[in-house]
């Protein structure tokens, strides 16, 4: 390599595919996102390498440029890396450059996997999310109440983080970062959810904490936990779940209502 010239994706492609311990490069960020790259964005590159495996691309652990951003790990890392963690989305939506897996499509199963939650990791952490999502709306609802206007948009916020991150869960989905959530709902609709009035209402909620819009969400939200199998967390809420409800739901799309976390 010229040390002298910045190291540019096609080189480093081209020298990951003249050596045999790379088993797959991965591509992920704005450029594995169809119409979402723009004159700023980067490359941002997995180079998977057989377990036990050394390669001097290994010394490029790290680096980073204007233009290209480096991660060299084994294969063992790479099975690992999103399960859980804050890079499952982006490797769930990335692309395979190279896969010299299990006949050329290992890598590509792999990433398949972190994009799909197991049905009872799914269940487990809709729970959790159900009632981190209840909690902040009854805050909201409450302050509101209460002529705490700042306190009831702020918790009304909040609330979208766990509401956006339960709906992607009961999907068997992980949660889009936001600056992927419109392509994401655009090309991949959450079953039952009008992408259009979903965008709209997190908007209206996460900008004026609008309480007929919150209450509105709920009873959606409501309704598909229940069939989830998530009604106990609800219950817990007892009479306060009275703040929470009222309003008509958004209408679905078609007729299939089903969650993901049963489905």
């Amino acid at each position: 390599m010229d040390s002298e010239r910045p190291l540019s994706y096609d080189t480093l492609v081209a020298l990951a595919e003249a050596e045999p311990s790379v088993v797959g490069l991965v591509l992920k960020g704005s450029r594995a996102h169809d119409g979402m790259a723009t004159e700023h964005s980067d490359h941002d590159l997995y180079v998977v390498v057989a377990d036990g495996a050394t390669t001097e691309l290994s010394r490029l652990q790290g680096h980073r440029s204007p233009t290209l951003d480096v991660i060299v790990l084994p294969l063992a890392g790479f099975r690992a890396a999103g399960m859980p963690g804050f890079e499952r989305y982006a490797l769930a939506r990335a692309h395979v450059v190279l896969d010299r897996l299990d006949g050329g499509t290992g890598i590509a199963r792999l990433l398949a996997e972190k994009g799909r939650l197991d049905a009872d990791e799914a269940f487990r952490e809709a729970g959790d999310l159900l009632d981190a999502y209840a909690n902040s709306l009854y805050r909201s609802l409450k302050n509101d109440r209460d002529g705490q206007h700042l306190a009831a948009r702020l918790d009304a916020a909040d609330s979208v983080r766990f509401l956006l991150e339960l709906l992607f869960t009961l999907d068997r989905r992980p949660r889009p970062y936001n600056k992927y959530l419109e392509w994401e709902l655009t090309r991949y609709p959450l079953p039952g959810w009008d992408t259009g009035a979903l965008l709209e209402a997190v908007g209206r909620i996460s900008s004026t904490g609008d309480v007929a819009v919150q209450r509105s969400v709920f009873a959606r939200v409501e309704a598909y936990a229940r069939r989830a199998g998530l009604g106990e967390v609800l219950d817990a809420w007892g009479e306060d779940l009275r703040l929470m409800r009222g309003g008509a739901g958004l209408v679905p799309t078609g007729s299939d209502d089903r969650t993901g976390a049963d489905a």
